[in-house]
């Protein structure tokens, strides 16, 4: 009985042996490994860690490996993809040349892996790989299937251009079902969207599109095969019709930036177009940049409203244009007062937007005011007692006063947020006197009466010298010389008559 157990424990030992041998992608079973065309692919065959010890147990002896390949029929010879001998010197089949290598520092630890990079669709087939140590010899078999994901036209794919997006296998079964993902998510079958026998067709793809894209095909017998495919396409950032608000007088730059770098579709320079029919008469710029640049803004330095409207920016790629408007609107404040505004006036302020989508709202704030004291103390909305902010297009002020003079602002806004402002100055030149104050009229008053006594004074003081004037003057040296002129009685009344119109004057 022991001896029964003994004999059936060495024949357990020696089957554990005979199948850790050579691992997974060894000569114990044929494995599948599936590749996309233009990737990398890897071929595994390794020994187990046992046979491993025994490579180094004798240093004396090494190893070498020969990858063939069995072609794509039955009928064909294999013929040699890789090999290395013993003494580490390679041999490579010049069809694929340099795409096939194995790792130095992975043959000493057992794995004799082939990489094959990139994969091209006429490398499917059964490889097969003899790794000989010693004087043993152990082998591989892999087959590799490949999975092709081609697009068509080929070249850049342009935004709102049609593509085919086909997928492919070298699988043999009948394929019944092919699914799409995009980002992770299946697409539905749709009027931009269509799938039929392995193809997606994309009928105006955009931006929004790019991505990884994946394909699942399932074919008779069960056997499921998957790609992913990370697709570029070449457009413009940004909304499809951007609308850039400015205020009259300040600058603008309209946008016009790719999606991508021209060089990662090997597009050295880009050339963008501009163009802008303003008044019947057409006006054109154009703005190059290198490869290392993807975005072609316009600058206007200084807009007005005739400068609004619709722009075009066409930059051309290969035999295809790619086109993106961007429209132009201009803020504007139209005052209900051409000319001077005088304090007390009733004034009407319209926020004037070219080319209104419908959906903007408005909102006036006076950011600062004029100074209202000698010190020149300047005060903004946030001192002000009552803050001066309304909505609406329109702002009403039924009377100018001294705190409406500043700078008011009138903002745009729109689904997004704040879209433009522009600024208006209100100055007012002075003010309208309706009915006179009383403390004004007291003031008249009493300055007329002022000057009118002044003026009689001076009168009456100009006729006092007159008069002093007709006197004769003493003199001291002539106290003993007394002329006395005795006038006649016509003279007398002559003399009086005089001095009375003089002081009736």
């Amino acid at each position: 009985m022991r001896l029964v157990s003994l004999v059936l424990l060495l024949t357990f030992t020696l089957l554990v042996f005979s199948a850790g041998s050579i691992l997974p992608g060894a000569a114990a079973g044929e494995q599948k490994v599936w590749a996309r065309e233009g990737s990398s692919a890897m071929l595994p065959c390794y020994l187990s860690p046992r046979k491993q010890g025994r490579i180094w147990k004798q240093p004396s002896d090494w190893t070498s490996v020969l990858w063939k390949r069995h072609g794509g029929s039955a009928h064909q010879e294999p013929h040699v993809v890789l090999e290395v001998e013993y003494t580490g010197l390679r041999k490579t089949a010049l069809p694929m040349r340099p795409r096939v290598s194995v790792q130095d520092s992975a043959l000493r630890s057992g794995n004799f892996s082939l990489r094959i990079d990139p994969v091209r669709s006429g490398d499917a087939g059964l490889y097969e790989a003899q790794v000989a140590y010693s004087t043993e010899v152990q082998s591989c078999q892999v087959e590799l299937g490949i999975v092709t994901v081609t697009l068509s036209p080929p070249g850049p794919v342009v935004e709102g251009e049609p593509l085919l997006m086909s997928c492919n296998s070298s699988h043999r079964a009948r394929l019944m079902e092919t699914c799409w993902f995009h980002n992770g998510r299946p697409v539905p079958t749709t009027k931009d969207f269509y799938s039929l026998h392995g193809a997606l067709s994309i009928l105006q793809p955009s931006v929004s599109d790019s991505g990884s894209w994946h394909c699942q095909l399932r074919y008779s017998d069960n056997v499921v095969v998957s790609a992913t495919h990370d697709l570029q396409i070449l457009g413009f950032d940004g909304p499809a019709n951007p609308v850039v608000y400015a205020a009259a007088g300040s600058a603008a730059d309209l946008p016009c930036t790719l999606s991508y770098l021209p060089s990662a579709f090997g597009i050295n320079a880009v050339a963008a177009h501009w163009s802008h029919l303003a008044g019947g008469h057409l006006q054109d710029w154009i703005i190059s940049q290198n490869q290392s640049s993807r975005s072609f803004p316009l600058h206007l330095p200084a807009v007005g409203p005739d400068d609004a409207g619709r722009y075009s920016c066409a930059v051309p790629v290969g035999s295809k244009t790619m086109r993106r408007d961007v429209t132009l609107a201009v803020v504007t404040v139209t005052p209900s007062i051409p000319g001077p505004i005088s304090e007390g006036s009733h004034l009407l302020l319209t926020c004037g937007v070219t080319h209104l989508q419908g959906h903007e709202r408005f909102q006036w704030k006076l950011l600062s005011s004029a100074p209202t004291n000698k010190k020149g103390a300047m005060f903004t909305s946030h001192n002000l007692k009552d803050h001066r902010s309304q909505t609406g297009r329109t702002l009403d002020i039924s009377q100018v006063s001294q705190k409406d003079v500043g700078i008011w602002e009138c903002s745009v806004y729109g689904p997004e947020g704040r879209l433009g402002a522009v600024e208006y100055g209100l100055q007012i030149t002075g003010a309208q006197v309706s009915s006179p104050p009383t403390i004004f009229s007291g003031q008249v008053t009493f300055g007329l009466t002022v000057t009118l006594f002044f003026l009689l004074m001076v009168c009456i003081l100009a006729l006092a010298l007159q008069k002093r004037a007709r006197i004769p003057a003493s003199y001291p040296a002539l106290e003993g010389i007394v002329a006395v002129a005795v006038p006649n009685k016509k003279d007398v009344e002559e003399s009086q008559k005089e001095t009375i119109q003089q002081t009736e004057c």
